[in-house]
């Protein structure tokens, strides 16, 4: 008897364990990549037209970035990049040379919420931002301003 309890309570080990909480750190840039195509200046300006010239936009009051071509270029001209595991990914600008997206460095994490997922998000400086989508709950390790390998959460 007593070992069929234990044999049982082995067997429930496992279960927990699978639970337990795991660390995850921002990736370090070196090794990311750029997965998307910038688009070329031309298609830029060919779907700033179609986009800005929409009416059922300017009926909802939705052109604030018509009113400057420039303005539009930098909400639109980004690329999406993942860490080299493919676990975070970003949208940036195709402005910025891919060598200094290599280079940066992390400088701080957030958790944040969106409905039942939650986004663990690593800044990187000059508008640069890694993002994990999970289902795990997750909370930074320390503090959010941090720097490089101390850039961590727990998530469980």
């Amino acid at each position: 008897m007593k070992t069929r309890l234990l044999v049982l309570a082995l067997l429930a080990v496992p279960l927990t364990s699978a639970v337990m909480a795991a660390g995850v750190a921002c990736p370090d840039l070196a090794s990311a990549v750029q997965v998307g195509a910038c688009p070329a200046e031309e298609e830029l300006k060919y779907t700033f037209t179609g986009f800005c010239s929409d009416d059922a936009k300017s009926y909802k009051g939705e052109t604030g970035i018509c009113s400057d071509y420039q303005k539009y270029r930098a909400l639109k001209n980004v690329a999406l990049w993942e860490s080299a595991d493919g676990v975070f990914n970003a949208y940036v600008s195709c402005d910025l040379p891919p060598a200094s997206v290599k280079a940066a460095k992390a400088s701080g994490v957030r958790v944040g919420k969106q409905g039942k997922m939650t986004q663990l998000v690593c800044s990187y400086g000059e508008h640069v931002r890694f993002t994990w989508r999970t289902r795990a709950e997750c909370k930074v390790d320390g503090t959010a301003a941090c720097t490089g390998a101390a850039c961590r959460a727990t998530c469980e």
